[in-house]
């Protein structure tokens, strides 16, 4: 289970991240969200989810956007007195919103389509057959 701690250790370092990435996003990234941070118990390492709403290239250029932004991001959370040490960042592209969306095709596909015709009723063979 996580604790308190890290729980809100967690929730700054989204709030942060998301704030300095709206001063400091490139136009042509797509519609970028962030969906949760997992900070080491150690808070030595901190791997950032986010996902990306718009073209392979758009999610293409917001990874690099990103990765080009650790450093400047660091330095930025530097200010932060709550905490001792800044964990080192990795972003991770979170597949959760494309699988929910793919999940969402599939049963509205199941609803739209005619359900199959009843399969056949078998006769039983009387005893002794």
């Amino acid at each position: 289970m996580i604790s308190r701690r890290l729980e809100r250790v967690n929730e700054l370092l989204l709030r942060e991240i998301a704030n300095f990435v709206l001063e400091n996003q490139p136009p042509d990234t797509g519609l970028l969200t962030f969906t949760s941070v997992k900070t080491t118990d150690d808070l030595m390492s901190a791997r950032v989810f986010y996902s990306v709403l718009g073209s392979d290239a758009e999610k293409t250029r917001a990874a690099e956007a990103l990765n080009g932004m650790k450093y400047d991001l660091t330095r930025s959370m530097r200010r932060l007195e709550s905490l001792r040490r800044i964990p080192v960042l990795e972003f991770v592209w979170d597949e959760t919103p494309e699988r929910a969306a793919r999940i969402n095709e599939l049963i509205q596909r199941i609803h739209t389509e005619e359900p199959p015709p009843p399969a056949p009723r078998r006769r039983k063979r009387p005893e002794g057959q």
